[in-house]
């Protein structure tokens, strides 16, 4: 990875905030915490704000015409600012989309670059964010190398019959197939998980990706053999304000007797489900928990939607672990997974049956084992790093291209 003197930037690109984080991609090994990283945050918005390593969140101006352009200008700005001197090698992208030909991380160019905004459709999330910020800076700077990390490709282990659709057998040849999604994160867990917790780590593991996002990976020897996200990101788990699994028939009858659109369907699946649509005060975990002895029907709604949302990932990981034919390693990861110790003790409360016994201790402090020494299944709490994991990948491809 050595011979580099520069440095690796890295972005995340949402709908409506780019995370970043510079890495040293000098030192050999890469080292895992960034120089220093940050967030522009409400891009599009009324009140975006910019905050960074050492920086308080402050508010910001971004041009309305196009605030995503603006905001990554600003980002430029700083990081030049930090470099003090030092060369920029590479800028890595996290692109949740590789489709059925990008798998391992690739150099972009037009090319690539027109391959991706096919997959657009298939992640309207995240994946057009991205790509713009890739199509700006591949106009601004040519000279500079960008690398895509695909959020599919830690998923190309999933056995065909874990990748089919039940759908006539010429949709599988047209790329409508089960990709897997939050690879990076669970790449981050093969590193992560095996120094933390030794050979256990290679045997039957499940992985919980907690975030405003969320899905499950089922891994054997560190590679993924099962997932509960499929073609899209709105498949498993439910979510935030995303439905997760759903009875395609309630799409139909949305579009048929509802008279919704394309679009308007859209918009419900993605934004107005999931906790938020259910309980219809938040998408955020902690914040219905606030909610749950409200009176009437705001804490009713409350409460069923923390319900359902705990019942869904207690069905799932029980789908993986038949999968698996047991389980060994169950670890919560990402936003919820790392700092919600209620939902943890919900979950494994419900999977009592498989020798689980929590560290109700452990678990309130967040800590790296939350299960008792007698639990027939270790439980973990382990923080997920995906930009590190696109920084070492990139610094992979650099070397490869030199």
């Amino acid at each position: 990875m050595s011979g580099h003197d520069g440095l690796v930037l890295v972005l995340n690109c949402g709908s409506s905030s780019i995370k970043f984080a510079l890495f040293d991609a000098a030192t050999d090994p890469l080292p895992r915490q960034p120089l220093w990283n940050g967030k522009v945050q409400g891009i599009g918005g009324p009140t975006p704000d910019f905050g960074a390593t050492g920086v308080a969140p402050f508010a910001i101006e971004l041009d309305a015409e196009h605030p995503y352009r603006s905001a990554l200008a600003l980002i430029r700005e700083r990081v030049l600012a930090r470099l003090g001197g030092r060369r920029l090698a590479a800028i890595a992208h996290r692109v949740v989309h590789g489709g059925s030909k990008y798998f391992e991380p690739v150099r972009i160019d037009a090319q690539v670059l027109a391959d991706l905004e096919d997959y657009i459709p298939l992640a309207p999330l995240h994946q057009p964010f991205a790509l713009e910020a890739i199509g700006i800076l591949l106009h601004d700077r040519p000279d500079l190398p960008q690398v895509a990390c695909f959020d599919t490709g830690f998923h190309a282990t999933l056995p065909k019959v874990e990748q089919m659709l039940p759908l006539p057998y010429d949709a599988w040849k047209r790329g409508l197939r089960r990709y897997g999604f939050h690879g990076l994160s669970y790449e981050y867990m093969a590193t992560a998980l095996p120094e933390r917790h030794g050979a256990v780590a290679r045997g039957r593991c499940i992985v919980a990706h907690l975030g405003s996002g969320a899905s499950l990976c089922a891994m054997r020897d560190l590679q993924s053999v099962a997932t509960t996200m499929g073609f899209s990101a709105l498949d498993g788990l439910m979510m935030g304000t995303r439905t997760g699994a759903l009875d395609p028939g309630a799409v139909l009858y949305l579009m048929e007797i509802g008279k919704l659109t394309l679009e308007q369907v859209g918009d419900v699946l993605y934004h107005r489900s999931g906790l938020l649509g259910v309980s219809g005060i938040s998408a955020e975990p902690r914040v219905l928990l606030q909610h749950e002895q409200d009176a009437g029907e705001a804490g009713e709604r409350a409460r069923i939607a923390l319900d359902l949302y705990v019942r869904r990932i207690v069905r799932e990981i029980g789908a993986l672990v038949a999968a698996l034919g047991g389980l060994d390693l169950l670890v919560f990861t990402a936003g919820v997974g790392e700092h919600c110790a209620f939902v943890r003790e919900r979950v494994c409360r419900d999977l009592a049956y498989l020798g689980i016994v929590l560290d109700n201790t452990a678990n309130a402090d967040d800590a790296a084992i939350i299960s008792t020494p007698d639990s027939r299944v270790i439980v973990g709490v382990e923080r997920t790093n995906e930009e590190w994991i696109a920084a070492r990948d990139a610094a992979a491809v650099l070397a490869r291209h030199a």
